[in-house]
């Protein structure tokens, strides 16, 4: 069992080439908290994972979120074996500690970690920046080559193993900066659409995880300020037009998202 959540894809990518290698079932965060399924049950030896971006230094929200109500029967602390693979543009901070103090809480113990560096994809600050195309090819290359070793791991069942890229003082940057992001940055309100570019297609509000758009075919997107924005830019990376921009911080930044050309 594989729960996954993703926003430019690159998380999407990652769970469904475990699933294909191990043939683990995968199960959408986002469509599992609309039909309120937080309660699963796992076959014997069925290995329990959970595969997501990290955001801000910190697992996703809408992850931890889901996490907090998640029930498991059938898990075995002996033999059940669980782990987590998370991407990100750099470094993740204690993202690996905080999940693990999350998964603890419901009675849950990480057997392994992994970490994918991809393509960066967060824009909303200055400095912010995606990866250049040669840089983004050679992260793919090496997130294949080190993904295709995490599947072995997954498949021997080996615990204890932490594949961390955390970067310098990571308790300043998912402590501090990561409740910065959480309470001041992560937010919908800078969100805009240029009219004239807009064509009304509503990928934006069919992208959005937490449904925070009103929108659809014929309509320009309209953020609802409902709190549950993840700043995850599916909205924007996803716009078919580049319409979409969030303040000055996007500004002629382009767009990504996994096995995506763009022109």
């Amino acid at each position: 069992m594989i729960f996954y959540f993703s926003s430019a894809g690159n998380s999407k990518w990652a769970a469904e080439t475990v699933a294909a290698k191990t043939g683990d079932r995968l199960i959408y965060i986002p469509e599992a908290i609309d039909r309120g399924c937080y309660d699963y049950v796992l076959a014997p030896q069925e290995r329990l994972g959970f595969i997501f971006p990290v955001h801000g230094w910190r697992p996703s929200i809408i992850v931890r979120r889901f996490v907090r109500r998640l029930v498991i029967k059938g898990y075995d602390p002996e033999n059940t074996y669980s782990y987590m693979v998370v991407t990100a543009g750099d470094t993740i901070g204690r993202t690996v500690e905080i999940f693990r103090g999350d998964l603890r809480a419901r009675g849950i113990a990480l057997s392994s970690a992994f970490t994918l560096l991809m393509p960066e994809s967060y824009l909303g600050l200055p400095g912010f920046n995606l990866d250049t195309t040669e840089k983004e090819q050679q992260k793919l290359a090496k997130a294949q080559k080190d993904l295709n070793e995490y599947i072995a791991d997954i498949l021997g069942r080996r615990r204890g193993v932490a594949i961390t890229v955390k970067g310098p003082a990571p308790w300043f940057y998912s402590g501090i900066v990561g409740s910065i992001f959480l309470h001041k940055i992560i937010t919908d309100r800078k969100f805009k659409v240029d009219p004239d570019l807009c064509i009304k297609c509503g990928k934006c509000a069919e992208i959005c995880p937490v449904h925070d758009i009103d929108g659809g075919p014929g309509k320009a997107p309209v953020w609802k300020h409902n709190g549950l924005c993840l700043s995850c830019f599916s909205c924007y990376h996803h716009c078919p037009k580049n319409a979409i921009s969030y303040g000055r911080a996007s500004s002629g930044k382009g767009q990504y998202y996994f096995g995506h050309t763009f022109d």
